[in-house]
């Protein structure tokens, strides 16, 4: 797994695994948990992962709409 984006934004987040499920990748999102347990002050940000197969092609497609 690699990870191809690091956020404190849901709204982001959401954003880029939809964009990412539209080309058929799927992700996972790791410290949601941890995240919200230290009160969402952004301390710890969420990462948004791929499977190492998928990094490269993922990194294209967020950045082709702006979000690489």
């Amino acid at each position: 797994m690699q990870v191809i984006a690091r956020s404190n934004d849901a709204v982001r987040l959401s954003f880029l695994q939809v964009l990412l499920a539209d080309a058929g990748i799927e992700t996972r999102l790791l410290d949601a948990h941890a995240s919200a347990i230290e009160g969402s002050i952004g301390a710890i940000p969420r990462r948004l992962v791929v499977a190492d197969a998928d990094a490269e092609r993922a990194r294209r497609i967020l950045a082709e709409a702006g979000e690489g």
